[in-house]
């Protein structure tokens, strides 16, 4: 590079190189460059869940750069929500009602990946005391105070006949719920693993659980839809590295359990079974999911869960499922 190119003012004040090409406007294509190559560190909210733990195996086997994807640990997913509407997080794993919750309050953001469906591991538990959801009238329910508490319970009591008046919502969050129900200071609690198997060796039991609204409480991988745009390679290698995890899971399923285990607080026999209680979708299936023809059954998905969600009050307005769910085409090509 000629370090002799000289710099001369104009009388507009604009710095010029002396070739006539502005500085400013190198300095622009530099910063441009430099973007393209090295995009920004994904940030991305969690939770403590099974669904989203295989993450978390993914950076501990090197098969997640931590440079490009920085896992950013929350104790709720209120805070996972909170997080995103405050631009701390790129992106976000929730259930997909708390991603119809963050797109009605004006979020822009897409569906890239479905981590989980739950078929058993979120469920009320109650004390042994209260036989089945009708006992519960009258009674103390904890819920955490976010969309999934909400949208189980209502869904519980639907199927059960009750109204929400005839019982006493109290907030809780997750790492409250345990003392709360030891205590007996509820007669129930909506939870979801790992506490909700602890509850069950602490003498709980569940009256209502996931698997009885089948495809209803899904766990999916949002990205803000400007990050996105500008940072698909990035994206990609994520979902490659969640694959990897999968895949490791199914063959190493014991040597993986006590290292998802580890950061759950559970030993290896009841990691497995809190992943019994969970649907992990392959590669294909994802794809089918979420570009499945002549319409993706998740945007079916979306549409019966919007339903249910405003007819809860829990949303303003319908969300339109072509507003979450883009071209995945690319982040599902193998690098």
């Amino acid at each position: 590079m000629n370090r002799s190119l000289m710099i001369k003012r104009r009388q507009n004040n604009s710095i010029y190189l002396s070739h006539g090409l502005p500085l400013v406007l190198l300095i622009c294509c530099l910063v441009a460059s430099c973007t393209e190559s090295s995009p920004p560190t994904l940030r991305l909210g969690t939770n403590v869940w099974p669904g989203y733990e295989p993450l978390y195996l993914a950076r501990h086997t090197g098969k997640l750069d931590t440079e490009r994807v920085q896992l950013v640990e929350l104790s709720s997913s209120t805070q996972v929500m909170q997080a995103f509407r405050n631009d701390l997080i790129d992106a976000a794993a929730l259930t997909l009602d708390e991603v119809l919750q963050l797109s009605d309050t004006g979020e822009a953001l897409q569906v890239v990946l479905i981590m989980d469906t739950s078929h058993g591991a979120d469920a009320i538990v109650a004390q042994a005391s209260i036989d089945s959801l009708g006992d519960l009238k009258g009674k103390k329910i904890g819920v955490e105070g976010n969309a999934l508490g909400a949208y189980v319970i209502s869904r519980a009591l639907d199927s059960a006949n009750l109204a929400r008046a005839a019982i006493e919502i109290v907030p809780l969050d997750i790492d409250q719920q345990e003392k709360a129900f030891l205590q007996r200071k509820v007669a129930a609690v909506v939870t979801f693993e790992p506490l909700l198997g602890k509850l069950l060796m602490a003498g709980g039991h569940v009256i209502f659980d996931s698997s009885q609204i089948p495809n209803e409480i899904i766990d999916v991988l949002v990205v803000r839809t400007a990050y996105l745009e500008r940072h698909p390679k990035v994206v990609q290698e994520l979902i490659n590295a969640w694959f990897d995890s999968i895949s490791l899971i199914g063959t190493e399923p014991h040597q993986t359990a006590e290292i998802l285990g580890r950061r759950m607080g559970l030993g290896v026999e009841d990691t497995l079974a809190a992943y019994a209680g969970l649907k992990i979708p392959g590669r294909a299936e994802n794809q089918g999911l979420l570009k499945g023809q002549p319409q993706p059954e998740l945007a079916q998905t979306i549409d019966k869960i919007s339903e249910v969600m405003l007819k809860q009050a829990l949303i303003k307005s319908s969300v339109e499922p072509s507003a979450l769910l883009g071209d995945t085409t690319l982040y599902y090509e193998k690098n």
